[in-house]
């Protein structure tokens, strides 16, 4: 269970520095939040918790996006009552929030009456969402793109499988944006597509192997995409390139920065297999092209006792499949996996051209067997014509970081897949859609609606207002019933002493 699923939200607003935060709608800023003032707001019993954001994640200070970057998966993982918003600051919110938080911070500072005085005077703000609570969604789809590029020769020729996750996550679906993770797979992912494609038009480059590449959905939900699609191609059908003759699978995940790669394994590949090969051309591309890059195999045995698998290559070694991912992330724990803070900003295009490269020279290598055929180690294979379109990458990224990936928010129709489908049948065939759907005997994953609400802020006067103002009228009226009262009796006193002067 991640996140909360309240939505409904109809109460006053407070920053953290007032003393009292109970059914109180608590706002933080960013730049100012830590993890003890939430869990403040969360143990004092708040109404709901607004956290504003700035427009541009790039101009936050690194020390403050990677506090909160660490304090991502705490949030994540506790099951919260209360419902917690994100918004993105524009002036009207700013202008708010600065109200809000002088009202709150002159309670703590000045005495009882002054306290009481302001409290009367000043005006507050109403924090409230119209929308309903929020509800499971049953028949939610989880979408996946496959394309395929046929090897030349024989029927049974071995299948190297190429897979990335389009889906991103973090702490608030629609700001998930997902740009290292796994935006620079995707694009990587798209870039060898085009690059095989033209090798395999021409008859003298076209291998003897086939290429099948995987974009996959719900990367983020335990691989759920991966998982059934092995189901349906290993289970349910007779014939199937998963079946016949897989050579190994290559998962990319993590790829858009940094001087190092490596490649993650649940066994480590065995002398004479082709996945030992593709381990040893990425150690002589890199160590004879790519110096600066620091290599290495991180062999990581496969926890079935954890709920979540660490990377998607698992699922793939899980049914005895040669795989292994590679990533410049040496631990699948790190927090910019799940994180809304994966901006752009995240990914070096330059460090996603080298990776590219490196990833794309390695696989050449060991499909064409280039070394066996006496290729000396330095040989740049895509140069000219064939070298790695930096721009093209660029604009693929910059296309996946504008629009957020979460699973929850990507069904079949979205223009998103659509695209991505469109991209693909550029450059494989037989490309398709392949759909996932949670059992319901037993479902692997629940999603839920309302994860974007309008949020009203109404000005207004706090409760002890109406109070005082009733008390000064009670007051007012009391004062004139009193003097109405001694001006009769004055009245009836002048008349009685004029009736007697007459008399007299």
């Amino acid at each position: 269970p991640a996140g909360t699923r309240s939505a409904v939200l109809n109460t006053e607003a407070r920053t953290v520095e007032a003393d009292v935060l109970s059914r109180r709608c608590v706002m933080m800023r960013l730049v100012d939040f830590s993890y003890e003032q939430y869990q403040k707001a969360l143990r004092q019993s708040a109404g709901a918790v607004v956290i504003i954001l700035p427009k541009s994640i790039s101009s936050v200070p690194q020390d403050v996006v990677r506090q909160f970057m660490e304090i991502e998966p705490e949030m994540l993982a506790m099951e919260t009552v209360v419902p917690v918003y994100f918004a993105v600051e524009d002036e009207e919110l700013l202008s708010i929030y600065e109200q809000t938080r002088a009202a709150s911070a002159s309670q703590g500072s000045a005495s009882a009456a002054e306290v009481l005085l302001h409290t009367a005077t000043a005006n507050g703000f109403q924090m409230v969402t119209s929308g309903a609570q929020s509800k499971a969604i049953n028949d939610w789809l989880i979408p996946s793109v496959e394309g395929r590029l046929t090897g030349l020769g024989g029927e049974d020729l071995p299948t190297v499988v190429i897979v990335a996750h389009y889906d991103s996550f973090g702490v608030a679906p629609w700001l998930s944006h997902g740009a290292d993770s796994n935006g620079s797979g995707i694009s990587v992912l798209l870039e060898l597509a085009r690059l095989f494609s033209r090798l395999y038009t021409y008859r003298r480059t076209h291998a003897g192997y086939n290429l099948l590449f995987f974009a996959s959905g719900g990367g983020k939900f335990n691989y759920q995409g991966t998982k059934r699609w092995l189901e349906d191609n290993l289970d349910h059908t007779d014939s199937s390139l998963l079946q016949d003759n897989v050579a190994f699978v290559l998962c990319l995940d993590t790829l858009g920065r940094g001087n190092s790669l490596h490649l993650h394994v649940s066994k480590p590949p065995k002398d004479g297999t082709l996945q030992h090969a593709f381990l040893r051309e990425l150690e002589m591309v890199v160590s004879s092209q790519f110096p600066e890059v620091k290599f290495s195999m991180v062999h990581k045995k496969i926890n079935l006792a954890e709920d979540m698998l660490a990377w998607e290559h698992e699922r793939f070694a899980i049914r005895r499949l040669p795989a292994f991912t590679i990533s410049h992330l040496e631990s699948h724990r790190d927090s910019l996996r799940n994180s809304i803070m994966d901006g752009r900003a995240h990914v070096d295009t330059k460090a996603l051209t080298r990776n590219t490269r490196i990833i794309a020279e390695a696989l050449t290598r060991v499909i064409y067997n280039l070394t066996e055929k006496g290729a000396p180690a330095d040989l740049q294979i895509f140069t000219e014509q064939m070298q790695i379109q930096e721009e093209q990458l660029e604009s693929v990224m910059d296309w996946l970081s504008s629009q957020p990936r979460a699973a929850q928010l990507i069904d079949k129709d979205s223009t998103f897949l659509n695209t991505l489908e469109y991209y693909m049948g550029r450059y494989l065939k037989d490309v398709k859609q392949h759909h996932v759907k949670a059992d319901k005997r037993d479902p692997e994953f629940v999603f839920y609606d309302q994860l974007k609400q309008v949020m009203n802020a109404y000005r207004v006067k706090p409760a002890i207002f109406d109070l005082l103002l009733a008390v000064c009228i009670a007051a007012y009226l009391g004062i004139a019933y009193v003097a109405v009262q001694h001006f009769g009796l004055l009245y009836k006193t002048v008349q009685r002493l004029s009736l007697k002067t007459k008399q007299q």
